[in-house]
């Protein structure tokens, strides 16, 4: 008999393989995670095996990921219930949270799974790192002292001045387009000063790890002041920075850091602009700042119309 016949060899191959792999049962819950999995999300096989994909559960917070705006795992149009459901292959492109807070790009491929009379039994799920074109590159961690941001690793606000420089300089050239994001952590001194220095500090490195994992490489992120970064997307029209502006704001929606026990998050406004010609490096700041402001007020009207609903309101 050959060994391959051992459910447990081929278990044991799953389990090894360098993809996210995860296999449910019909109540969805977690059989089999392997290596790729725990490598990928952070979270490791007895942290998620028999957990169910269920709102009653965590899992729903740990595995958010599907190609619908705000669709969680446990939904009916995720990947892997429509493949229960379809008895039909269903892919997807979203976002999976890490553990340690941050969102992951992933491309998600749900199989249903047959016993030997025809009937689904399961699902097995694979999911993929979407990784950003491959090309050389000119990184804060390959720049000398005093270019990295301290607390989270991104370039800092004065290397990201030296881009934006020579990004315009490039632009008046030889009109390549780009734009610019400028991203704020609302209310991040009341949560540092609620929640201590090193929870704002977590908070600031998962925003940043979203934002490099959500950006190309021939773009730039950075930190720009005390609650805000900057990013600098090369070759960009108002379209692009438009559709980047909503894949950023749905990936930061979902960021979290694990906090004595509890979830703590804060909302982030963006503000886009894009460089027109007669730009100077002011006059475009100016325009982006001028936005982000305008988004933050619209955030605070919406906060404070959710806190004092209208006396007609259900």
């Amino acid at each position: 008999m050959s060994s391959f016949s051992d459910p447990e060899i081929c278990r044991s191959i799953l389990e090894s393989l360098p993809s996210g792999v995860c296999v449910v049962d019909l109540q969805r819950k977690i059989m089999l995670w392997s290596d790729g999995a725990e490598r990928i999300s952070g979270r490791l096989r007895h942290e998620v095996i028999g957990l169910a994909f269920s709102s009653e559960t965590r899992i729903s917070e740990i595995l958010r990921h599907c190609d619908q705006p705000d669709c969680e795992f446990c939904r009916e149009d995720s990947p892997i219930a429509r493949a229960i459901k379809t008895s039909q292959t269903a892919e997807a492109v979203g976002t999976l949270r890490h553990k340690a807070g941050h969102e992951i790009p992933v491309r998600i491929c749900a199989v249903p799974i047959h016993n030997l009379h025809g009937s689904i039994i399961g699902a097995v799920e694979t999911f993929e790192e979407i990784h950003p074109a491959t090309i050389p590159d000119d990184r804060p961690d390959s720049q000398p002292p005093g270019c990295v941001d301290d607390i989270t690793g991104v370039a800092s606000h004065a290397l990201m001045h030296s881009h934006l420089r020579e990004t315009l300089a490039t632009f008046v050239e030889l009109q390549v387009p780009f734009g610019v994001l400028c991203l704020r952590l609302e209310g991040l001194e009341h949560f540092r000063a609620s929640f201590g220095p090193e929870a704002a500090s977590s908070f600031l490195r998962v925003v940043a790890r979203t934002l490099e994992s959500a950006l190309w490489k021939t773009d730039f992120v950075g930190r720009w002041s005390d609650d805000q970064f900057l990013v600098i997307l090369n070759g960009c029209r108002d379209e692009a920075l438009c559709s980047v502006q909503a894949r950023l704001r749905r990936m930061l929606a979902n960021d979290a850091i694990e906090w004595w026990g509890e979830w703590r998050s804060l909302a982030v406004s963006i503000g886009p602009a894009t460089a027109l010609p007669g730009d100077t490096l002011e006059s475009l700041m100016g325009r982006a700042q001028q936005s982000l402001n305008a988004a933050c007020a619209e955030s605070d009207r919406g906060a404070a119309a959710s806190a004092n609903p209208s006396p007609g309101a259900s």
